[in-house]
C-alpha cells in the first residue's frame, strides 16, 4: 500500500528516535528536515506506522477493531483527539480489507470533521471512500484516507486552527502506538517491537502541544494528555542496542491505552 521509498522514510524517522539518549530527546532542525511531512507536524501518520508493523509480521487486524465511538461530543479539542483516532481506525479497517468497516469509520470521520466546521469537500472523500471500498479497491483506498487526514488539516489550518491540527495528529499516533504494542503482544517479534523506541518522537509532540494556545492547553483533557505523555516518553526510551522486553510492550500498551480512555471518554465541557 505504501511504497518501498516511503517505508524506507518512516524507518528512518523512527531510527534518528533510537540513536538519540534520553539527555537529547529532541529532534534537530536537519533531523526534522528529513522527517516526513504531511504538515507543519513531523509525526509518523498511523498508516506509516501499520505499514512498518506490516513488514516483519502480520497482525490480526480486524482484532484491533473497538467499539464505536460518540458523534455528540461537544468540547473540539476532544473532538480533534477523537478525530485523529478515527483516521488510526480507518487505517485499521483498511489494512483488513473490511469494505463495511471502511465506510462505517469514514462515515463516522465526516460527522466529527464536520462537527469542527471542516470544508466541504470532504463530503466528496466520504464518497471516494464508499466507492473504493465497494471495489475493494485497497491502493486506492490507502492514498484516499491519506488524502482525507490531509484535507481535514489543511481546512482547519486555513480556519487558523492550527492547534486542533496538532491534537488530530497527537490522536492518530496515541491510538496507532496503541494498535502497533497490543499487536506486538499478540505476536512478539523483536523487529516489529523496536518500532515503539521513539523518546525523541514524543518529546517532539509535547513540545508541540506545549506550543498550543493557553486556553487550549488549560483544558482538563489537554493536560491529562500532556502529562502523560511525559510518562509515555519515558516508557519508550528502551536501550538502543536491544528490542524491549514482552513487558516493556505491554507497559506501552497500557498507557497508550490508558490516554485513549481518556480521550474518549464524553465529558459536557464546551
Amino acid at each position: 500500500m505504501i511504497s518501498w521509498r516511503r517505508l524506507v522514510a518512516i524507518a528512518s524517522v523512527l531510527t534518528i528516535c533510537s540513536l538519540i539518549g534520553a539527555e537529547t530527546p529532541r529532534l534537530s532542525t536537519d533531523q526534522l528536515a528529513k522527517a516526513i511531512k504531511n504538515d507543519s507536524i513531523s509525526i509518523p501518520t498511523p498508516g506509516e506506522l501499520f505499514a512498518a508493523l506490516s513488514k516483519p509480521s502480520k497482525p490480526n487486524w480486524s482484532g484491533q477493531y473497538r467499539a464505536p465511538m460518540p458523534m455528540t461530543y461537544r468540547n473540539r479539542a476532544q473532538i480533534a483527539l477523537n478525530l485523529g483516532g478515527l483516521i488510526a481506525d480507518g487505517f485499521i479497517a483498511i489494512e483488513a480489507k473490511d469494505s463495511q468497516q471502511v465506510k462505517n469509520i469514514g462515515s463516522d470521520i465526516i460527522k466529527l470533521a464536520k462537527a469542527l466546521g471542516v470544508s466541504e469537500n470532504l463530503l466528496s472523500r466520504g464518497n471516494s471512500l464508499n466507492e473504493f471500498a465497494e471495489n475493494d479497491d485497497w491502493d486506492t483506498l490507502q492514498e484516499e484516507l491519506e488524502a482525507t487526514q490531509n484535507e481535514v488539516k489543511s481546512s482547519m489550518q486555513s480556519h487558523s486552527d492550527q492547534d486542533l491540527v496538532i491534537l488530530v495528529s497527537l490522536g492518530g499516533w496515541i491510538r496507532g502506538t496503541q494498535v502497533v504494542s497490543a499487536s506486538i503482544l499478540q505476536n512478539y517479534d523483536e523487529r516489529s517491537a523496536k518500532l515503539l523506541r521513539q523518546p525523541a518522537l514524543v518529546s517532539f509532540m509535547q513540545s508541540k502541544v506545549n506550543d498550543v494556545s493557553s486556553d487550549l492547553r488549560n483544558e482538563p483533557l489537554v493536560k491529562t494528555v500532556s502529562e502523560q505523555l511525559g510518562g509515555m516518553q519515558k516508557l519508550v526510551s528502551f536501550p538502543a542496542a536491544k528490542a524491549p522486553t514482552l513487558d516493556e510492550v505491554r507497559k506501552v500498551n497500557d498507557a497508550s491505552k490508558k490516554m485513549m480512555e481518556a480521550i474518549r471518554t464524553k465529558t459536557d465541557t464546551k
